[in-house]
C-alpha cells in the first residue's frame, strides 16, 4: 500500500478525533462508535472507541474487547486501553497487527481468541474497522463457512480491501 494511502486513512482518524466528531461521543449508545457494526449476533465491531466510550460497551453487556490496531498515535489508539477495560471489569485481548503486513501467525490468534471467548459478549475494535472486517470476513468464510453474499456485504459496508489486504482475504 502506498504510504500516501495510509497517510490519507490515518489523517483522516487524527482529525476526526481532533474534531471530536460523534462517533467520540460519550453519551448515547455503542452503536454509534465509529463504524459500528454487529456480525451475525457473533461480535460487534467498529473502529477506535474513545476512553469514555468503554464504558457505553460494558454497559451495553459486553464482556471482552479484543483489540488489532497497534498503540501508536498513528492510530489514534487509547494507549492506556488495558487499564481502562481492566478498571472496567472486562477481559481485554490484544493483537497488534500492522496495516502494512497483516500476518497469518495474527489471524490465527484472532481466531483462537474467539474461540476462547465464544461464550461471551465480544466487541472487537481497531483504528477504523478496516483490519477487524477483514479478519472477520476471513474468519467467517474459512472457518463458520458463511455464504459469500453475507460475509462480502459487512465487509464491503466499512471498505473494499486492496493491496496487501485483498490478499490476505483471499488466503
Amino acid at each position: 500500500m502506498a504510504l500516501n494511502t495510509l497517510s490519507t486513512i490515518f489523517g483522516f482518524i487524527r482529525a476526526a478525533a481532533a474534531r471530536k466528531l460523534p462517533f467520540l461521543r460519550a453519551d448515547g449508545s455503542p452503536e454509534d462508535i465509529y463504524n459500528y457494526r454487529l456480525i451475525d449476533n457473533l461480535y460487534a465491531t467498529s473502529g477506535q472507541p474513545s476512553e469514555t466510550q468503554f464504558q457505553l460497551i460494558r454497559d451495553a453487556g459486553y464482556e471482552v474487547v479484543i483489540n488489532l490496531a497497534p498503540n501508536s498515535v498513528w492510530e489514534n489508539s487509547v494507549i492506556n486501553e488495558r487499564q481502562i477495560l481492566t478498571e472496567l471489569g472486562l477481559k481485554y485481548i490484544h493483537i497488534s497487527v500492522d496495516f502494512k503486513n497483516p500476518e497469518e501467525q495474527k489471524f490465527q490468534q484472532f481466531v483462537t481468541a474467539l474461540n476462547e471467548h465464544a461464550d461471551s459478549k465480544l466487541w472487537v475494535h481497531c483504528a477504523a474497522n478496516m483490519r477487524v472486517s477483514a479478519f472477520t470476513y476471513r474468519y467467517r468464510r474459512q472457518i463458520l463457512e458463511v455464504d459469500q453474499e453475507s460475509a462480502d456485504s459487512d465487509l464491503r459496508a466499512i471498505w473494499d480491501p486492496f493491496g496487501v489486504w485483498k490478499e490476505f482475504i483471499q488466503r
